[in-house]
């Protein structure tokens, strides 16, 4: 409201003086009703918090429930190793919390420790943090604005405010401007915000918020009230854990009545359904996930990318919408020079020279405040300066030629500045401004080095000019000068040239664009500059083709959620826009079924880079606010580094669903191999100790093989993007589970049979069920027949594991060498299965029985039918596709 206000209005609400300042007595009394000009800090999770926070996982909750009922029956093995899968899981989780809490410390650092306030009109210097409602601060060049300040006075005053509006111009400031309640931040020249940098001049201002109360203290409160949202992974491994607990229990209830049924023991069917149950889950899906993505994270770097969070990268794959800020991001934060006006004629910067130039090039140099060495002053003027040097002319050696004796400073009257020099004993005056009031003062024009009377003629190009450098969003500022005085004057001037300039797009960010929608991915253009700059740059790129397909922050602000949600499949590019709004976008977007990511550098960035399912900071020009905020950095904040970054994304989700695809296939032939023998009123043909050395050494292993393994990226890039809603099982990966599962649980029963079979033909005894009951309650059979089919299940799920690496060509077609971790997993699963049945603690810990070669041999061939089967498939799918071509 303040922006509207005059003066003394301020003055009469905030019961202050506009002069004097505050009392002292006074001061300390709202100091004591306010507190501090601090940032709240949210509450830290306690170690312990954290931990047992990592515990709320359904399929955690199984693998507990498991743990606990095996202490219950003394299985303490079975217990011993459930937990120590799941202490891993939750020390991983713990050291991903607390994004939120470093945001705030962040921003905290941000805010300036010290502050110059008048005080019963007494100049003093203060502690920032010390700062109420109603004092009176001053603000010189350089100074960090300690609280939000409504002016009361101003010289030349100018705030660099880009980390909070996103404007890439330095703001020009002024205590006479009165405003419009409610206008956006960046429109509001009668106030300085907290933490923004005064760029040049001076001024007073009152303070009309502290702490939380301000700006940057609302973006503080979004950033900590922001909720984490699940990413579309953790949904769907979610939802299979509640399938997976569901599945659990029906065994068990299953199981139960079974007993009851058969009249069997009630304590030793309890066993067999832990042992069902402990089938049913994946012990190892957890840890291959997290190492999968662990992994993809140290791959990651190599492409210029921090990943802050695990699950982001799984996320990249999913994403449809990429809504960027523009400056830092989309652009290089760094006005240059595009284009000149000179000679009555438009050239591009490549055009200018030396000799016919120079006039130009040296009033850039000499009227001007900025020091390019140390990047310090308006961006606008060290554009100028690298310009003129790029042709020889440094300001330090001509200012040894020509010193500079006196100036006009900028002004928002006049629009312009000028400097005075001797050039020996004649004074020459550079004047440097808006275009339109340099013309207004000048009386000649230089031409190809000649010095002209300034003809209508003259007028109307350069105002043409000055109208197509205004169409394409540049800014333009004018030079002229002056020859033969003893002080600086505007009138009477030369006009020696125009400059339009802008903040460039990054030169990779159109190719990113164009590859982005080759992908299904629309990129959104979310800024606070104004509406033609960001348009230009929104066209250039490739982003939006008419000005239909911009929006402002004011014509945001107006609509509601449903006008909303209709114009954003339009809309591309959104300006003016407050912090906010950007959390409302993002938000909308998300509620049309998109996975967004959202890029930005600045503070203004920061609660929408947290709201978006993944926030992509800015690591070299980016705020500590916006990296602590995101989920990922882009250490070389190059734009296009995204799409190397969605390509990872969309390989790692394929390869975890292989994972996850072979892990329960698997483990549904486990299911089924004990089930279908249970039911039949045969002992069960594996123990529980076997069930969690598969599932926990022999399956581990391939399941990260299958995780890290490498994929096309072209042919990633040449789809959209899955949907959020799309199962693990999508696209057949249900049938795909199913056959392997049921194919490995008929190859696991046969094994089993095998032992009692060749004793029923030996003893001439039918082949009954009863018979085979009878045989297998024989421990030397049952424990002979059991290591069978342990051997089986163990050595085809091996098989079944290469076979998944690409389920649509032959093994003989598959690069093996790529992906060594597979041959070593093999390698080494075999060689471990091969030690339970042949080395004696072994085989005295898990019951199992030494074997003969010959034996090998026999179970060997039954454990490769996946392998076979995968053959005879993928032959079958290339000749039903050469049919179809």
């Amino acid at each position: 409201m303040f922006e509207a206000w005059i003066i003394q209005e301020t003055c009469r609400e905030l019961q202050s003086d506009g002069e004097r300042g505050l009392t002292r007595q006074e001061a300390v009394r709202r100091y004591s009703i306010h507190g501090k000009n601090a940032l709240q800090e949210k509450r830290k999770r306690t170690v312990i918090e954290s931990f047992f926070s990592q515990l709320n996982d359904p399929l955690i909750s199984v693998l507990l429930a498991a743990a606990v009922i095996s202490v219950f029956l003394e299985e303490t093995s079975d217990a011993v190793i459930i937990g120590v899968v799941v202490l891993l899981n939750a020390v991983v989780g713990m050291i991903q919390e607390g994004k939120a809490q470093r945001a705030l410390e962040s921003l905290k650092k941000l805010v300036s420790p010290k502050a110059f306030v008048i005080r019963e009109g007494t100049l003093q210097e203060v502690e920032a943090s010390t700062l109420v409602v109603g004092n009176l601060v001053r603000l010189e060049t350089g100074c960090q604005v300690p609280a939000d300040l409504r002016l009361v006075e101003s010289t030349n005053l100018k705030a660099e405010e880009s980390a909070l509006t996103g404007e890439s111009l330095p703001s020009d400031k002024s205590a006479a401007f009165i405003g419009q309640e409610g206008m956006p931040l960046g429109d509001r020249r009668n106030i300085v915000y907290m933490s923004t940098i005064i760029t040049a001049g001076r001024g007073m201002g009152l303070v009309i918020a502290t702490g939380m109360d301000t700006e940057i203290g609302k973006i503080a409160t979004m950033i900590n009230e922001g909720k984490e949202e699940p990413t579309p992974l953790q949904k769907r491994l979610g939802d299979l854990g509640k399938v997976l607990s569901i599945l659990s229990l029906l065994l068990c209830a299953a199981l139960f009545g079974i007993a009851l049924l058969q009249h069997r023991n009630i304590f030793e069917m309890l066993l067999t359904a832990i042992s069902l149950a402990v089938a049913a889950v994946p012990e190892g899906l957890p840890a291959v996930v997290t190492i999968c993505l662990a992994l993809s994270v140290t791959r990651m770097v190599k492409v210029h990318t921090i990943v802050r969070k695990l699950p982001s990268v799984e996320t990249l794959g999913a994403v449809s919408i990429v809504c960027s800020d523009k400056t830092g991001t989309l652009t290089q934060n760094r006005m240059t020079v595009e284009r000149c006006y000179a000679g009555q004629r438009m050239l591009s910067v490549q055009e200018l020279s030396d000799q016919e130039h120079g006039a130009l090039l040296e009033g850039m140099a000499l009227c001007n405040d900025a020091v390019l060495e140390e990047n310090i002053g308006d961006p606008t003027e060290l554009a100028l300066l690298e310009l003129s040097r790029h042709f020889g002319k440094e300001r330090t050696q001509l200012e040894k030629l020509m010193p500079r004796r006196r100036e006009l400073p900028f002004d928002s009257d006049r629009k312009m500045m000028s400097t005075f020099h001797y050039k020996g004993s004649t004074g020459v005056t550079y004047t440097k401004g808006a275009p339109d009031m340099i013309l207004k003062r000048c009386t000649h024009v230089l031409i190809h080095g000649q010095r002209v009377p300034l003809q209508p003629g003259h007028s109307q190009q350069i105002n043409r000019a000055m109208e197509q450098m205004a169409d394409d969003a540049l800014r333009t500022l004018a030079i002229a000068m002056r020859v033969g005085d003893q002080e600086p004057k505007e009138q009477g001037l030369t006009f020696l040239g125009m400059v339009g300039m802008r903040d460039p797009a990054r030169p990779e960010a159109a190719g990113a664009v164009a590859t982005f929608r080759q992908a299904g991915v629309e990129t959104v253009m979310i800024t606070g500059d104004h509406v033609d700059t960001a348009y230009a740059i929104g066209r250039q790129l490739g982003i939006a083709q008419s000005r239909e397909q911009c929006m402002t922050g004011q014509e945001l602000a107006q609509i509601s959620e449903e006008e909303l949600a209709e114009r954003l499949a339009q809309v591309r590019v959104f300006a003016r826009v407050a912090p906010e709004q950007k959390v409302r976008i993002v938000t909308g977007f998300q509620q049309a079924g998109h996975i967004v990511a959202m890029t930005g550098d600045g503070v203004n960035d920061a609660p929408s880079l947290k709201k978006a399912d993944i926030g992509i900071a800015m690591g070299a020009t980016g705020t500590d606010v916006a990296k602590q905020a995101a989920d990922m950095i882009l250490t070389d904040d190059n734009f296009a580094t995204i799409e190397k970054a969605i390509e990872e994304g969309r390989g790692v989700y394929e390869n975890i669903r292989k994972s996850v695809i072979f892990l329960l296939s698997s483990n549904l032939g486990e299911i089924a191999t004990m089930f279908l023998a249970v039911t039949c009123g045969l002992a069960s043909p594996l123990r529980s100790s076997h069930i969690l050395w598969i599932n926990l050494i022999t399956d581990s292993l391939p399941a990260l093989a299958l995780g890290i393994d490498r994929n096309d990226g072209r042919l990633l890039m040449q789809h959209p993007p899955r949907k959020p809603q799309e199962s693990l099982f999508a696209r057949g990966g249900l049938a795909c589970t199913c056959f392997y599962g049921m194919l490995i649980a008929a190859i696991s029963l046969t094994a089993f049979f095998l032992i009692p079979l060749q004793a029923l033909q030996a003893q001439h005894l039918p082949f009954t069920l009863e018979n085979l009951q009878q045989l297998l309650a024989q421990e030397g059979i049952l424990r002979r027949s059991q290591t069978y089919a342990f051997t089986v299940l163990g050595m085809s799920q091996l098989f079944h594991a290469v076979g998944m690496r690409d389920v649509s060509r032959s093994i003989f077609k598959v690069n093996h060498l790529e992906n060594k971790l597979m041959i070593l997993a093999c390698v080494l699963g075999f060689l471990l299965q091969f030690a339970v049945t042949e080395i004696p603690v072994l085989i005295g810990a898990f019951g199992t029985t030494h074997l003969e070669w010959q034996e090998w041999g026999i179970l060997a061939l039954l454990a490769s039918f996946p392998l076979l089967a995968h053959e005879v498939m993928a032959f079958v799918g290339k000749m039903t596709s050469r049919s179809a071509g």
